[in-house]
Order: structure tokens, then C-alpha cells, then sequence
């Protein structure tokens, strides 16, 4: 599996990727941002850090650029990131409604399994 961390880079951007401590980078890093919504809420969205150039997540960041490292990710951004970077549907304990707007749904996989 793996170790996928939020940070903050020396530039302000919060970053999502795939830690790699023995090479000191993060590969296919995606931008974390948040959009006011009507409602006044708040919706987060992950887009490739390249965008919009780079429409995949892609790439490498080192870790030199990190001021910051956020103590735990959220599982279900976690599972919207690993989405996003393998186009696979997963499905994450507690459910996604907190993180509207960040591309995939929920498979129900339960009704492939026979009883």
C-alpha cells in the first residue's frame, strides 16, 4: 500500500501524494484546494499538480519544498486520491459525503458477493 500524506509546500499549496522517504519525494502529487459554495460551505477539489497543463497526476515534488506535514489524512481523501491516480472506483469506511466535488462515486460492491 502506499503512504500517502498531505503537506504543505514553502509556496502555500497543500499537496496530497505517495511519500517516498529513501528517494525524498512525493510522486504524483495533486493540488488540495477548497471553493466556497453557495450554501456557505466549503468543497474540497484535488486537481493534478501540473494542471492545467498535466491533466494526470504525475510527476515528483521533493521534500526539500515541504514546511509542513499534516499529522493524518482523512481516509475518505485518501480514497478519492487513490481514485484519481489509478481511475479505480474504491470505497471508504463512513462514506464520501464530505468530499463532494472530488470526481468518482461509491461502488456498492456488496451485491457481487454471494451470500
Amino acid at each position: 500500500m502506499y503512504d500517502i500524506r498531505l503537506v504543505k509546500l514553502v509556496n502555500g499549496d497543500m499537496v496530497l501524494g505517495k511519500w517516498n522517504q529513501e528517494k525524498g519525494i512525493i510522486t504524483d502529487p495533486a493540488i488540495l484546494q477548497t471553493i466556497p459554495t453557495q450554501q456557505g460551505g466549503m468543497q474540497m477539489l484535488l486537481l493534478p499538480f501540473g494542471y492545467p497543463f498535466d491533466q494526470e497526476m504525475t510527476g515528483e515534488i521533493e521534500l526539500k519544498h515541504v514546511i509542513y506535514q499534516y499529522k493524518t489524512v482523512p481516509e475518505e481523501l485518501k480514497t478519492k486520491y487513490l481514485e484519481a491516480t489509478t481511475n479505480l472506483t474504491l470505497s471508504a469506511p463512513g462514506g464520501l459525503g464530505n468530499l463532494g466535488g472530488m470526481g468518482g462515486g461509491v461502488a456498492d460492491f456488496s451485491k457481487f458477493l454471494k451470500k
